[in-house]
């Protein structure tokens, strides 16, 4: 269980109420794929393609995870280019993490989540993925050598 910081010298605890049973992330090439497929030990013969159709943007692609029985979610898409907006790529991303949301509820037997429970877990996946996608793209300063 994490800490929050201190307040009043008590440790205030996690206040998160549901751990995903997913762990995820997003992977923004093919080769970077592969070598997380490979790191996690998915024999070869398992690895799904990159996208799952040839017009398809954006893929989620679901496994557990051999090393350790842990379902695992990888989003993987091709970043920004020239012929894709940044609001249109934050919908790509929104629109994987309903269905990471949609095999969470599966996974934990939840049918009829509240309205307010569904939107606040889309908004969590959807804003961590957001968030990998900045800091993956990011420009990072070149060194002078």
């Amino acid at each position: 269980m994490t800490k929050q910081t201190k307040k009043s010298g008590l440790d205030w605890l996690d206040r998160s109420l549901l751990t995903s049973p997913y762990c995820y992330c997003l992977c923004l090439s093919e080769e970077a794929f592969h070598a997380e497929l490979k790191r996690l030990g998915v024999p070869e013969r398992r690895w799904p393609e990159f996208l799952k159709t040839t017009h398809a943007h954006a893929t989620t692609n679901f496994f557990e995870n051999p090393k350790d029985a842990e379902n695992c979610a990888i989003v993987t898409m091709h970043p920004a280019g020239k012929d894709r907006e940044l609001e249109q790529i934050y919908a790509l991303l929104v629109h994987e993490a309903v269905h990471i949301w949609q095999a969470t509820k599966d996974a934990i037997g939840e049918h009829t989540p509240g309205v307010e429970t569904e939107a606040y877990a889309i908004q969590r996946i959807a804003q961590s993925l957001m968030f990998s996608y900045k800091e993956q793209t990011a420009k990072k300063p070149v060194r002078k050598k």
